[in-house]
């Protein structure tokens, strides 16, 4: 049964058969009014009951680039994603609020969305980022129907720069490390933490003793919501033992404290820096990936592990140690067959040189 509605709102429907909601008061001006479950509902209702309209327009905007994506972030659906996906949105809205927060929301076109990727386009991430950021406003944005056409329909996501991405550690390069950085260091906790459980920077900065239980560290990871279990490996429980490490955290600062996953991407490669390791945090996830692939680890095995789904990842690294293993095994046999060959020419001389 539809909520009773409050003073002066009225319920019609539209030209698309929906519902939607007005103010009027008396033979005053009709306003369209959000959902009434919508956060910024009480609030517009209230300016508008207390004849605030105009003065509320001017001063936060509305029917503005900036207003529609404030009302957006008020939303369930946007409190939704998960918090890495947030903060990545709130800093690509900050500067698209900061440049054109003025322009109306309703003038924005394909083009606009085209043009504001092509200016990214020099770094792939940032041009897809915004284009994920503009798809989810605008989607929502039809969704209450606030506007009749979604602008970001049919854009598509720019190209991915070819090559393997970054740069996996070796074996070396955790040698090198290690040797900079010994035990008892924090620097060698943070490469330790990162090596041994695979998580990403944003999880790996929150790991912390709260996590373990039966020398299994359980946690949701921070950009996918997925629950992974990982044992805590003798190397890492000496490490973690020998410190320093926080309360709640295992990876720590100068002063014991947490660190922003920020933070500590640009301190730990300071730190690989000074050890002659120019590599990132990231490598060493895959490392760890392929050292687990190397062992024998399955798709499933390496997905319950690194927090994956769809398959795709894992079977990156299982078919990549799968080549590895059989070139192994066909350069074996290349080798025999050689050996074989000559021990053959060998046999044959010597009965010649008998003869």
């Amino acid at each position: 049964m539809p909520k009773k509605l409050p003073q002066f709102v009225h319920r019609e429907r539209n030209r698309h058969g929906k519902l939607v909601i007005y103010f009027r008061k008396g033979k005053g001006p009709r306003t369209r009014l959000p959902d009434l479950n919508d956060p910024g509902f009480e609030q517009e209702y209230l300016n508008l009951l207390a004849g605030q309209a105009s003065k509320t327009k001017k001063a936060v905007g509305t029917g503005t680039l900036e207003w529609l994506i404030a009302r957006y972030r008020e939303t369930t659906t946007y409190r939704a994603l998960s918090p890495a996906t947030r903060r990545q949105r709130d800093n690509i809205f900050k500067g698209i609020v900061t440049k054109s927060g003025a322009a109306a929301y309703k003038n924005v076109t394909r083009k606009t969305i085209v043009d504001g990727r092509e200016r990214r386009a020099s770094t792939p991430a940032q041009s897809r980022n915004f284009l994920d950021a503009m798809r989810g406003l605008f989607r929502w944005a039809l969704d209450v129907e606030l506007v009749a056409i979604d602008p970001t329909s049919g854009v598509s996501n720019p190209r991915r720069q070819n090559g393997p991405g970054f740069e996996a550690w070796t074996d070396s390069d955790i040698a090198a490390y290690e040797k900079r950085w010994p035990s008892g260091t924090k620097e060698r906790v943070w490469l330790h933490v990162l090596l041994y459980t695979g998580l990403r920077r944003g999880d790996a900065v929150v790991l912390g003793k709260q996590h373990v239980k039966d020398g299994i560290a359980t946690m949701k990871t921070e950009k996918t919501g997925t629950e992974v279990n990982i044992p805590i490996l003798p190397d890492l429980a000496a490490t973690l033992k020998a410190g320093p490490t926080g309360d709640l955290a295992f990876i720590v600062g100068d002063q014991g404290r947490p660190l922003t996953k920020e933070t500590f991407g640009n301190m730990f490669r300071a730190a690989c820096g000074k050890a002659g390791v120019n590599k990132s945090a990231h490598g060493v996830r895959k490392i760890g990936a392929t050292r687990a692939a190397e062992a024998g680890a399955s798709v499933a095995e390496l997905e319950a592990l690194f927090g994956w789904h769809g398959g795709a990842m894992a079977s990156h690294y299982t078919k990549t140690a799968d080549r590895k293993r059989l070139a192994l095994q066909a350069s074996e046999k290349v080798r025999d067959a050689i050996e074989k060959t000559k021990e053959h020419q060998r046999g044959k001389s010597v009965k010649k040189s008998r003869t």
